[in-house]
């Protein structure tokens, strides 16, 4: 960026840099352990899946949460541009967008995956299973009195655990709570609302009409 640093200074980088290395390298041994509690969850909650080879090398939602896990352990670690770097790239190439701010339980799984979005203040409990274009979002962007985005703001909804997101399932705002054990249908639009636990939330039944074409 044309910043000129000493070489005290890329002393100092360096040695941050080894710091925040080995503390990542030390969260692999759990970073395994729940990426292969992700591989079951998505073998036991996909009755079209063989075996956990076919899931680690075929499923899209799998290559996105386990970039995801890798750049969420970055992001807490303050490194910076590359959580972003790499949650953008597994968005490009699985079309699912997890920002690595967002707080992701045991044993998640994506189903299809295509359109998911998981904002950076979502928080996902344990046993949590998302459809095809669910959005887990925010409502609007709290201002200052200049105008300025006030940041570091839970925006994004709380999902706990055990809960099932059908396809095409809007879920916006941080003051938003899905309920243990509930299951939101396909195509629901939820809006700063607290979801009671083992509840079922479904739009109500359309009508369809025939006519002749014209």
């Amino acid at each position: 960026l044309g910043v000129e640093c000493d070489e005290e200074q890329v002393r100092d980088f360096e040695m941050i840099a080894q710091e925040k290395a080995i503390q990542f390298l030390e969260t692999l041994p759990d970073l395994r352990r729940m990426l292969a509690a992700d591989v079951h969850a998505a073998h036991d909650g996909d009755p079209a899946s063989k075996a956990a080879d076919e899931i680690i090398f075929c499923y899209p939602g799998l290559e996105a949460i386990t970039i995801y896990r890798i750049a969420h352990e970055l992001h807490r670690l303050e490194v910076p541009l590359i959580p972003r770097m790499l949650s953008e790239w597994a968005h490009s190439q699985t079309g699912i967008d997890i920002h690595p701010g967002a707080t992701i339980g045991r044993s998640f799984f994506i189903d299809h995956g295509t359109g998911v979005v998981i904002g950076e203040t979502c928080e996902i409990a344990d046993n949590v299973k998302l459809y095809q274009g669910v959005t887990l979002g925010a409502i609007s962007f709290p201002r200052d009195s200049d105008g300025n985005i006030i940041r570091g703001q839970k925006r994004h909804p709380t999902i706990e655990e055990g809960v099932v997101v059908y396809s095409n399932v809007t879920i916006l705002g941080g003051e938003t709570t899905i309920g243990a054990n509930s299951v939101v249908g396909a195509g629901v639009a939820i809006l700063n609302k607290k979801i009671e636990p083992n509840t079922i939330v479904t739009v109500e039944k359309p009508t369809l009409r025939f006519r002749e074409a014209s």
